[in-house]
């Protein structure tokens, strides 16, 4: 009877093993595959998402599914991702605020990412455009920095948010260049440009997707274009390698996207994942979209380059975070 039910256990306990070593050994990906992005639906963030979403579920085989988790600094994005199983089938599409300018800055976030995640690969880099209200007698980022230094205090600054982009950059901009602008925090990069093109706010920087219709119709006066060369579509805006000011000249994107998992993640996926990015950022829609409409620049790269490129990122934000205390939002 005994010698029965542990041969029976056996058995069972064998098959078990079998299905288990069978589903395991299951091509990747064999089922959805779910991408967490820490920003509302229609922003920057959730625009590339759902593109690269649709496109490598053309190279993969399999759905991607793009979840919105907004606020908290990405935390709830994050959060989820990191306790997931690290098996390819969560994912988190971050961007330079949740990877290396809060990290860098503050000291309450409960991750580092160069250690709890999986890093899978740069998706894309988003220029800026530094921006003032035309009534401001400022036409270039000297004369931004000429004027603040002469008026201390007098000049505010619009961002997304605390912690966002734009609010580190600026705070960037303040600590290197030794001026004084005071923070307005609002919700969003579009109402930072509507309140500076009011009138209400005097300066802004915010991707150029959505400074741009308003730089064109003269609504916003552009003083700079983040990194080494003018976009196209604002011929007349120098980049910050143009202006001369060599207190600026480390600022390179305005924010960054790159795609990561939990911690743990086996060689073979992370390199299957980044496959699938770098064949849709060299896709000519992809590239003709992503350049003409939404003024990104698609990347393709490694997982080490990802590394590289955070390690050294982080540094500039660690210094910053000397100077700038953000309150906790865990």
């Amino acid at each position: 009877m005994n010698f029965s039910i542990s041969r029976r256990a056996v058995v069972l306990g064998s098959a078990a093993a079998v299905v288990a070593r069978s589903s395991f050994a299951q091509p990747f990906p064999s089922r959805p595959i779910r991408m967490l992005v820490g920003f509302g639906a229609g922003g920057g963030a959730d625009t590339i998402a759902r593109l690269y979403a649709h496109k490598m579920q053309e190279v993969l085989g399999q759905s991607v599914i793009v979840d919105n988790r907004p606020g908290a600094s990405q935390l709830l994005a994050i959060r989820p991702m990191m306790s997931s199983p690290p098996d390819g089938y969560t994912v988190t599409l971050a961007t330079g605020s949740g990877l290396t300018q809060g990290p860098g800055v503050r000291k309450d976030l409960p991750y580092d990412p160069l250690k709890d995640f999986s890093l899978i690969g740069m998706v894309a880099t988003a220029p800026g455009v530094f921006f003032v209200n035309p009534s401001l007698p400022i036409k270039s980022m000297r004369e931004l920095i000429a004027y603040a230094k002469a008026n201390p205090g007098k000049l505010n600054y619009g961002s997304a948010g605390v912690g966002a982009a734009n609010h580190l950059q600026m705070e960037y901009v303040k600590q290197v260049t030794k001026t004084s602008m005071e923070h307005i925090p609002y919700k969003s990069d579009q109402d930072v440009t509507r309140e500076v093109a009011a009138g209400s706010v005097h300066v802004g920087l915010t991707i150029a997707q959505f400074a741009l219709p308003l730089v064109t119709a003269g609504k916003l006066r552009g003083l700079a274009v983040t990194g080494a060369s003018r976009l196209s579509a604002l011929p007349d805006v120098p980049s910050i390698a143009e202006t001369g000011v060599a207190e600026l000249k480390s600022i390179d994107n305005y924010t960054f996207y790159g795609l990561v998992g939990p911690s743990g993640m086996p060689a073979a996926i992370v390199e299957r994942l980044n496959e699938a990015i770098n064949k849709v950022s060299s896709m000519p829609d992809v590239v003709s979209r992503m350049r003409e409409q939404l003024f990104y620049d698609p990347s393709s790269g490694t997982p080490a380059a990802l590394r590289h490129y955070l390690e050294t990122e982080l540094p500039k934000w660690r210094e910053l975070g000397k100077s700038v205390k953000l309150e906790s939002t865990n």
